[in-house]
């Protein structure tokens, strides 16, 4: 990952980027999927139910049609990328399309799972966040479990940075490693709960684990706030466009066990991020695109030094082409590559 070292000016050899992309269904999420299809095959449930913004909807499906079970994926209207949903068609799921965002369709789902028996497996369900686990375990894995100072992910419901914490945790526990990495989630400016929740951006105040009684008073007093001005959550980046995210409690505990942090990047921070790492014979996503552009953004603010050891963690590849397409065709981006006229 050279040019990506290089871009986020950190030295060559202290970078890793893990693509969860080469996983079956191309993103993160068959690693939690796996494990939350092999509970509901215990529980003899014949019926997946999820919210997505697509990459979720994907893996469901494919799990659900590889074991024979029925798979329905509630889908914000307009706001998933064709790829993705084209996965949740080819794989058989029935697809229910919500007008509203990713948390109108994750409500509808789990109306219908209470109603009808259906078995969630978004990341509310705890078998989810244990199978995600193995990413960092794969991570330790390859650095021979010497951990490496950063692990960053993109946040957008926020269940790998509880699963994450998680594992560093119990393996702190079990005396497997000594070393704590700080974590770092990367929101979207445009879909930034966590971020300015933990930051202090409202109320002037910052959300914090608090022993495990954190102010959940707070948490709804800026979700009514944002429902009272009309904002809803706006990015590109689909993947991560969540204006609810479930596990903010669980992220919470990560953060302050960890001592992590949280950063936001813009869309074009990201596109740039995206398309560095496709410099590097690599393929991601716009929201793994996230990981680069705040390595870079923490480096300049020397939160992460230089020679640090840092993990990023590319949680999809990509899905959507025409993203792709159209930064390289204006020349104006940082990486454009744009077609040359004969």
């Amino acid at each position: 990952m050279s040019k990506v070292a290089d871009y986020a000016d950190i030295r060559q050899d202290k970078l890793f980027l893990q693509p969860e992309g080469y996983n079956p269904s191309g993103s993160f999420k068959d690693n939690g999927m796996s494990t939350a299809v092999t509970h509901a095959k215990m529980l003899q449930t014949d019926k997946l139910i999820c919210a997505s913004t697509g990459n979720t909807s994907a893996s469901a499906a494919m799990y659900a049609a590889n074991e024979d079970m029925k798979c329905i994926v509630y889908i914000p209207k307009g706001e998933i990328a064709a790829g993705k949903l084209g996965q949740a068609f080819q794989f058989g799921a029935q697809v229910v399309q919500i007008a509203g965002n990713f948390d109108d369709a994750l409500s509808a789902s789990l109306k219908e799972a209470a109603s009808t028996g259906a078995y969630t497996v978004n990341s509310v369900n705890p078998f989810r966040l244990e199978g995600q686990k193995t990413i960092l375990y794969r991570v330790l894995e390859h650095l021979n479990w010497e951990p490496p100072d950063w692990v960053v992910y993109p946040g957008g419901a926020l269940g790998n940075t509880s699963s994450c914490g998680k594992c560093i945790i119990e393996l702190n526990e079990w005396n497997w490693i000594k070393k704590i990495p700080r974590i770092a989630v990367v929101n979207s400016t445009g879909a930034n709960v966590f971020y300015e929740l933990v930051n202090g951006v409202f109320e002037s105040k910052r959300l914090e684990w608090n022993n495990g009684k954190p102010d959940i008073g707070m948490i709804q007093r800026y979700f009514q706030d944002k429902e009272k001005k009309g904002i809803i959550p706006k990015t590109r980046a689909t993947a991560i466009q969540i204006g609810k995210p479930a596990n903010i409690i669980k992220a919470l505990r990560a953060l302050d066990f960890t001592k992590g942090l949280v950063v936001q990047v813009t869309d074009e921070e990201m596109m740039d991020g995206m398309s560095v790492v496709g410099l590097n014979g690599f393929d991601c996503e716009m929201a793994s695109g996230a990981v680069p552009a705040a390595i870079k953004k923490l480096r300049q603010a020397e939160e992460i030094k230089k020679d640090d050891i840092v993990v990023g963690i590319l949680t999809g590849r990509q899905k959507d082409p025409g993203l792709s397409v159209e930064y390289h065709m204006n020349p104006d981006n940082s990486f454009a590559r744009p077609p040359t006229h004969r």
